[in-house]
Formats: structure tokens, sequence, C-alpha cells
């Protein structure tokens, strides 16, 4: 199953969050864009957040922060891409 908007819109939410400390989290303002209002929703509705406008990363959460960040880490590392093995998509 490829990417949908709403689960990018979800995944750039989770990369927002500061994994070096659980003190700080974020705050969804009205007034932000639909799309980020709506994805902090659902991950809210998940289980992930505390907050439906935000607040803090619960447990699972955290984990789900901790590899949205580390695969935007390695998606946007230049070495990464001459040692991947290619594969050929039908």
């Amino acid at each position: 199953m490829p990417y949908t908007p709403d689960l990018v819109h979800e995944l750039n939410t989770l990369i927002r969050f500061d994994l070096e400390t659980s003190q700080q989290g974020i705050k969804v303002h009205k007034n932000a864009d639909p799309d980020v209002i709506a994805a902090t929703r659902r991950l809210h509705d998940k289980g992930l957040l505390t907050l439906a406008d935000g607040g803090y990363l619960t447990g699972l959460g955290r984990d789900a922060a901790e590899h949205a960040q580390a695969m935007l880490t390695i998606l946007t590392s230049s070495s990464s891409a001459a040692s991947a093995p290619q594969k050929d998509f039908a």
C-alpha cells in the first residue's frame, strides 16, 4: 500500500517532535493548515498523541516518531542510495 496524502501529513507531524526530551510537546492552533489539524486528530485517535490538538507523544507515538525520523534520515542521506540494492517494481 503506498503512502496516501493523509499518511504523509501524519508522518510530517511526527517528525516535528523533539525526541531528545519527553517534556516538550506540540500545539496545533485552530488557524493551522486544515490538513495538519486533521493529521493531528488522526494521530490522537490512533493513540499516538495525548491530545487532539497535539500534546505529547504516547509510548506508541514515540516509537512511531523515532521510526519516522529515522526513515527521513535514511531517505535524505546521499550515501544510502549508492549502497541500497536495486529492486524492480512491476
